[in-house]
């Protein structure tokens, strides 16, 4: 019985300590909402995590890189989502390109996909290829794209390149 008082005592103790370092932050400036600058680090992390490859674009949450590739006369640009997004879906996907002087609009190769656990909590990797032809191929300079717009199921992602030129 006394084991049972002290651990709602220190329970209690414990919420209220917490409670109050809470209020103490926000007293000081510190926001209750520090959701943004751990996003950016995820970003940051992720990004060092995967120093060998230079990433096409960023979202707030995510980081997609891609390359094109050519098998049998056919083209694909392959794409890899490290981050938040976490898909199963057996409708496929679209992938918008807003370049300088082009707009794309791509489907997926496969309509079935999921994105697959990594050892960091709370981090994904979705690895889709999109179908393209040869002529839009060329243009997948990244240094002529603006934006990067993912579509699959209820989810959109929009992946801004500012800073990769």
């Amino acid at each position: 019985m006394v084991f049972v008082q002290s651990l709602y005592s220190f329970i209690f103790v414990e919420t209220f300590y917490m409670s109050f370092i809470s209020k103490l932050k926000s007293a000081f400036g510190q926001s209750k909402n520090t959701k943004t600058s751990k996003i950016n680090d995820s970003i940051e992390a992720i990004i060092s995590d995967i120093s060998d490859h230079e990433p096409l674009a960023y979202s707030d949450e995510n980081v997609l890189y891609a390359g094109l590739n050519e098998l049998g006369g056919y083209y694909f640009f392959q794409t890899v989502v490290v981050g938040t997004f976490k898909i199963k879906t057996k409708k496929g996907a679209q992938l918008k390109i807003d370049g300088h002087d082009f707009k794309l609009e791509l489907r997926s190769d496969s309509v079935e996909f999921e994105s697959d656990p990594t050892d960091v909590k709370g981090r994904w990797i979705t690895k889709i290829d999109f179908q393209i032809e040869e002529k839009d191929a060329k243009k997948l300079d990244r240094h002529q794209i603006n934006e990067v717009v993912l579509t699959c199921k209820k989810n959109e992602i929009v992946f801004s390149t500012k800073g990769n030129n």
